[in-house]
């Protein structure tokens, strides 16, 4: 639920300018707030446009944030694109600490943002979960439970830096179609592709995916427009 006082399901509406505000219907109206979580609050910011059915829900790194440079370039694309975009901070980040909580209440938090989001925007019909890192891990942990229709990992951490042994491939079966976007310089590996599983490795990127963000975004908003998520 909202926390800010106000009755639940009431958000606070940030709109870019009256003009704006008149331009037309189909801008994308923007909500920022917090979300009560078991785990404590987590940070939204939401652009759902007004007439998507389809809304693109991303969380950051391990230690980073929802301002890192791919996750920003696909926001971006994807509301030029007509879709919803949702960034989720989660609550250990907002409390300001860096070093990640346990997976379990990773997934706990998240998978309470979305049922948040749900009883938001009933009118969306398809919600592709997805996220940079661990962002991605929680993402493809909790697809089934959340209803996903999709998955986006950007720069999915196969396994620890030298240790391949320890490959978290598993995590990418879903059952979902899932698109995996990994540099071929990423120490944390590149996993390879499997039944619904596309790979697209970036050509010098490293696990930051900087190089080139808005070729990054590119390939998310190419995906999600083929399987008819975007236009």
């Amino acid at each position: 639920m909202a926390r800010s006082g106000r009755p639940p399901g009431d958000v606070r509406v940030r709109a870019r300018s009256p003009a704006g505000r008149r331009a037309a219907q189909n801008e994308p109206v923007r909500h920022d707030d917090e979300i009560d979580t078991p785990r404590g609050p987590a940070r939204l910011r939401f652009d759902m446009p007004a007439d998507g059915t389809t809304v693109l829900v991303l969380g950051h790194g391990a230690g980073g944030d929802v301002d890192a440079p791919d996750l920003t370039a696909v926001r971006h694309a994807v509301l030029a694109a007509g879709a919803g975009v949702a960034l989720v901070t989660q609550p250990y980040r907002v409390a300001g600490r860096r070093a990640p909580a346990p997976a379990g209440h990773l997934d706990e938090a998240w998978t309470a943002v979305l049922a948040d989001l749900r009883r938001r925007a009933p009118r969306v019909r398809h919600w592709v979960v997805g996220g940079r890192s661990s962002g991605a891990r929680v993402a493809c942990r909790t697809a089934a439970d959340v209803g996903a229709a999709a998955v986006v990992a950007l720069a999915f951490p196969l396994h620890p830096p030298g240790r391949p042994e320890r490959s978290r491939a598993g995590e990418l079966l879903t059952g979902l179609p899932t698109l995996v976007v990994n540099g071929d310089r990423d120490p944390f590996g590149v996993p390879g592709p499997g039944p619904g599983i596309e790979v697209v490795v970036r050509p010098g990127e490293r696990h930051d995916l900087r190089g080139d963000p808005a070729g990054t975004a590119a390939v998310v908003r190419d995906w999600l427009r083929v399987h008819g998520w975007s236009s």
